[in-house]
């Protein structure tokens, strides 16, 4: 593969994940950046592809980190905040009838649906678990609790399940509702790289949260703004750079967040 041209035609397993995709390959320097679909539809997705054996070595290990990285933190994380989590389970059971954790079928790496866990927010009558119809400032559904969680941006400390399970990452694209809409229309329709994002497992934070991207999906030009982020992050990633938006993400978090 070293010696690929600069433009050509491949097909490669993805080997950390678990959906082989009919890739294009193309060469920028040293890598290979790859698009393509995957067996079993049209989904796109992308990967960086490494040509020299010590540079595939150094992903891997960025890799490999990442994943201990997610469960040393997660696992520190669901420990230290225990007695937190218990009692917002407690007070959103005391205010409203309904489960305190609900789940919602999201995207997950290289196109497959997973569950993912988050504290319920909204009245149970009234919520929507698709996902697809977003938060407003104000909204009717949501509860006392709810709306403290949410503005505290503490209501997917759930999430920290999915992370251990390894459904998700501490960073990553944000884990997004299948079907979910920006600018009133769909993702995939506003954006036609938007699956391309799909190519790393969710984070619970990433790039988009950390520049302060984030709440309703209804202006086309934020929208693009954080798949741009996305994109950006999958083609850039790192080790170094996924602990620079958990800082980063911490610091923002103390400055207030913009949850509603």
């Amino acid at each position: 593969m070293a010696q690929a041209s600069a433009k050509g035609r491949a097909t490669a397993a993805v080997e950390a994940g678990r959906t082989s995709l009919s890739i294009g390959i193309s060469r920028d320097g040293d890598v290979l950046r790859s698009t393509g679909q995957d067996r079993n539809g049209d989904l796109g997705a992308t990967r960086v592809w490494a040509t020299l054996p010590g540079e595939r070595r150094r992903l891997a290990g960025h890799f490999l980190a990442k994943r201990l990285t997610d469960i040393a933190l997660a696992g520190l994380a669901i420990v230290a905040l225990m007695p937190l989590i218990l009692l917002i389970a407690l007070l959103i059971r005391i205010e409203s009838r309904g489960p305190a954790i609900f789940t919602q079928i999201r995207w997950g790496r290289d196109g497959r649906k997973i569950n993912v866990y988050k504290f319920r927010s909204m009245y149970i009558d009234r919520g929507d678990r698709s996902g697809i119809a977003q938060t407003v400032k104000d909204d009717p559904r949501i509860t006392r609790i709810g709306r403290t969680i949410r503005r505290l941006n503490i209501d997917e400390l759930p999430q920290l399940i999915n992370v251990l399970k390894g459904d998700m990452s501490l960073v990553g694209p944000r884990c997004h509702a299948v079907g979910m809409l920006a600018a009133g229309v769909p993702y995939e329709t506003l954006v036609p790289d938007y699956h391309r994002r799909h190519a790393m497992r969710p984070g619970m934070t990433g790039l988009a949260q950390m520049r302060g991207l984030r709440g309703p999906t209804d202006r086309a030009s934020r929208a693009r703004a954080r798949i741009a982020c996305d994109l950006h992050y999958v083609e850039h990633f790192s080790i170094w750079l996924d602990l620079r938006i958990i800082i980063g993400t911490i610091i923002a978090e103390f400055r207030g967040g913009k949850g509603f």
